[in-house]
Formats: structure tokens, C-alpha cells, sequence
């Protein structure tokens, strides 16, 4: 848990790269988080100041004190942020998109695309371009406008692009290499290929501006690059 790699720190800022798998705060059947584990690894209250899903990886920006806290959240919850995501899903997207489309709450915690009338329907935009194709797949890079839950996933499957893998939106089962072109049993991705790539914020009160970039984790490298070969050698 603690194994999270700090990439900026100053300022009363600090900002990790979040591991697949582990959750921000604790769940409704409690358990350990990755705030926790900052707490206790650093002797000292951490605040969060916006979520990622427990499978996504990625930058997650913390504060380390209430004013700080305040000013960052304030700038997320306006729209201030800028936040770029790296997904693989399914199909070939050849163009950049701009999706508007609104969400609404459906069963078991989901979102889903609200129908002409929906008054409880939230506004939500996403920007979608592809960074590279593959035979029956691709890479995209997904800029969320506004911060609706499950909002990138809704979208892309709205496009008819879902996630390669994604236990609420699409596919359960974990993908092996045989799967992604290759010829092992090996599993590659057992968890929704969602990574926040890069958050960038303008300058605040009490907070420089500045722009924090994660690397693509290891089972989204790898499925990329099994993907990128099985396209090189097709037919």
C-alpha cells in the first residue's frame, strides 16, 4: 500500500502515482487505504483532494495542509484542472472526439447516457483522441471538461469504444496475452486499463501552478506493446 511513488512534493502538495487496485479512502467494508498508509508513513494528516477509482492508476494530488486543500479543491470542483487520462479500449478510433453527452445514475453504482427528458441528467463533456492504433484496438488519450463519476467509461462506451477490460462497462474477465495478440496464458491486464496521465493546475492562492505527469504503469505498457506487435505482423 505504501508503495505508492511520490512524483511532486512542496508547498503543502503532495502528489503520488497511484497503484491499480488500491482504494484512495476507505471503503463501506472499511479497510486499508492509500491515505492511510500516507498518514501513517508520514506522521501526519493528509487531505484528499480528488478520487480515483480503486482500479485506475495514476496522478492523485493530495494536500498536506486545510488551506491548501481548500484552494486545490476549489480548482477542481470549478473546472480549473486540467486532467489527461491514457485508456486502452476496444476497436479502432481514427479521428479525435469530442463527446457531449450527459449522465445519469443507473443500478449498482453505474452511469449511463440520460435519454431526451431526463431531468436529472448532469452535464458532461469528454475529449477523446486517438495516440495509437492498433489492429482491432487502440491507445487513446481522454481529457474529462467536467468531473461526472465513471464519465471517461461511459463516454468511450457511448462511442462504441469500451475499455479492454472493465467489470461494470464491458469485458470481466482479466486479458491474457494470447488475447492481446500474443501466444502465452499469461494474464495482462486484470484490472480496467484507466491511467491518470497528467493533472495540471494554474496558479492558486497559496499554491504555484504547476503540471505532474505519471508514466504509463507496467500491465498497460505491456498491453501495449503486445498490441502494437500482433498489429505489425498481421496480414
Amino acid at each position: 500500500m505504501t508503495d505508492a511513488r511520490i512524483l511532486f512534493e512542496g508547498g503543502g502538495v503532495l502528489v503520488v502515482d497511484k497503484p491499480p487496485g488500491v482504494p484512495v479512502i476507505p471503503g463501506r467494508d472499511g479497510g486499508h487505504s492509500l491515505r492511510d498508509a500516507l498518514e501513517s508513513q508520514r506522521g501526519q494528516k493528509v487531505f484528499v483532494v480528488h478520487r480515483l477509482d480503486r482500479d485506475t492508476s495514476g496522478v492523485l494530488v493530495f494536500a498536506l495542509d486545510a488551506a491548501v486543500h481548500r484552494a486545490l479543491s476549489v480548482a477542481f470542483e470549478s473546472g480549473k484542472v486540467r486532467k489527461r487520462y491514457l485508456a486502452l479500449v476496444e476497436g479502432r478510433v481514427e479521428a479525435p472526439r469530442l463527446v457531449d453527452a450527459p449522465l445519469v445514475a443507473a443500478r449498482k453504482g453505474r452511469m449511463r447516457v440520460a435519454r431526451p427528458g431526463e431531468t436529472d441528467a448532469k452535464a458532461s463533456r469528454t475529449r477523446v483522441r486517438p495516440v495509437e492504433i492498433f489492429e482491432r484496438a487502440s491507445l487513446v488519450e481522454a481529457e474529462p471538461l467536467t468531473g461526472r463519476t465513471h464519465q471517461i467509461r461511459v463516454h468511450l462506451l457511448s462511442l462504441g469504444h469500451p475499455l479492454l477490460m472493465d467489470h461494470q462497462y464491458g469485458r470481466d474477465a482479466p486479458l491474457t496475452e494470447k488475447d492481446l495478440g500474443g501466444e502465452g496464458d499469461a494474464v495482462v491486464l486484470a484490472r480496467t486499463p484507466l491511467h491518470a496521465a497528467r493533472v495540471e493546475w494554474p496558479e492558486l492562492p497559496g499554491v504555484e501552478a504547476r503540471a505532474v505527469e505519471a508514466p504509463l504503469p507496467g500491465d498497460m505498457q505491456r498491453a501495449r506493446e503486445l498490441l502494437r506487435r500482433a498489429a505489425a505482423t498481421s496480414p
